[in-house]
């Protein structure tokens, strides 16, 4: 099966041809230089690192490979980058956002629920099937359940060779420094204890932060 992808991009333009990122470059920039042209060859252009699944074997059932700028250097100032994700039965991508990036998803195998809140707190979710696509506008909270009874795989498409990730429950709950629990606990309107239980399934409970 051969995909083939083009985006209206939300990273700036190129400027030129090709801009293979040299991520050994000590520049920072927004984004990454370019290497050499004399430096360039085919293999700058393709990548195998999406032809086998990550492990699922993780506290939400659910595993990444990534084909953003840092992993395919490639796609750098060309607007797109494409991951894929492998969901175990009953396993969910948790709530996050992609401060960058809209994402469209590809059922490629299995049966999952896709959903997006918008800021008026509106949830679209819907089940979804191999070869259905659905759309999750830039920078809304969004989650997919593999509601099926074997392995689902999905291909997230970005508009971004970066899109960046803020997982909630990570960003909740094992920042670092930690929150206090005394703010979270009037966020969620729960009593503290209900907190500490919550950070305890997490790894960070070492530094409160300083407001």
């Amino acid at each position: 099966m051969v995909f083939t992808l083009s985006c209206f991009c939300a990273d700036p333009d190129p400027l030129q041809d090709i801009c293979v990122a040299d991520l050994n470059s000590k520049i920072k920039i927004n984004g990454y230089p370019c290497k050499p042209e004399s430096k360039v060859t085919s293999e700058d252009f393709f990548y195998s690192g999406l032809v086998t699944g990550a492990s699922t074997d993780t506290p939400f059932g659910f595993g990444v490979k990534r084909g953003d700028v840092k992993n395919f250097p490639g796609v750098n100032t060309q607007g797109l980058s494409v991951n894929r994700v492998d969901i175990a039965p009953g396993g969910l991508i948790p709530f996050h956002v992609h401060p960058r990036a809209s994402e469209a998803n590809f059922i490629l195998k299995g049966t999952c629920l896709v959903g997006f809140i918008t800021t008026a707190d509106v949830l679209y979710a819907k089940v979804r099937k191999v070869g259905d696509l659905s759309i999750i506008p830039r920078g809304l909270v969004h989650f997919v359940v593999n509601v099926g009874q074997k392995k689902a795989v999905v291909i997230a498409i970005f508009n971004s060779q970066l899109p960046g990730i803020a997982e909630l429950p990570n960003n909740m709950f094992n920042s670092t420094p930690t929150i206090a629990d005394y703010i979270l606990a009037k966020n969620f309107r729960v009593d503290e204890k209900v907190i500490a239980i919550i950070k305890s399934k997490f790894g960070n409970q070492t530094k409160i932060a300083k407001i």
